[in-house]
């Protein structure tokens, strides 16, 4: 069995591209830092952490998405395999990659803990009635206004 499960945060922008052909096929590449459970000595004295840097590629609709939605320190959980590749460089010389293939990704934080603020619902109008304030101060929804269409709503 050969299965990978892996939370981290993305160490850079994930790379979308396509192949060529006919039925074009969404590659996104990226790498992601995940701490490791236990740390050496080393790391304990000198206050940091041990991380290992993991690359990996996501094919079609899940590349899409984590190619729109992730950038450099969001925070994503993985599952998917583990693949070494062998291929010849420019120069001659053998190489290998390991990668991992993600099959599957979660969301692990709201955007907007992601960027350093805190949540606030839009301020909306639809038509000529407002959208109402939620009840309580914990509450995060909004009734919809009586007299407002489904058409009109954003979403």
């Amino acid at each position: 069995m050969n299965r990978v499960i892996l939370m981290g945060n993305l160490t850079r922008d994930p790379e979308v591209r396509y192949t060529s052909g006919e039925n074009q096929l969404a590659v996104a590449r990226f790498g992601i830092a995940v701490n490791r459970r236990y740390q050496s000595r080393n790391a304990q004295q000198n206050g940091t952490t041990d991380v290992d840097f993991i690359n990996c590629v996501a094919f079609g609709k899940t590349g899409e998405t984590i190619g729109k939605f992730f950038t450099k320190g969001r925070k994503i959980l993985i599952s998917g395999r583990l693949q070494v590749s062998s291929y010849e460089d420019n120069n001659g010389q053998k190489r290998t990659s390991t990668d991992v293939i993600v099959e599957d990704f979660e969301f692990c934080e709201r955007r907007s803990d992601a960027e350093g603020g805190s949540y606030s619902a839009p301020q909306q109008s639809f038509g000529n009635a407002s959208a109402s304030k939620p009840a309580s101060a914990n509450e995060k929804f909004y009734d919809v206004p009586d007299g407002v269409d489904e058409e009109d709503l954003p979403f």
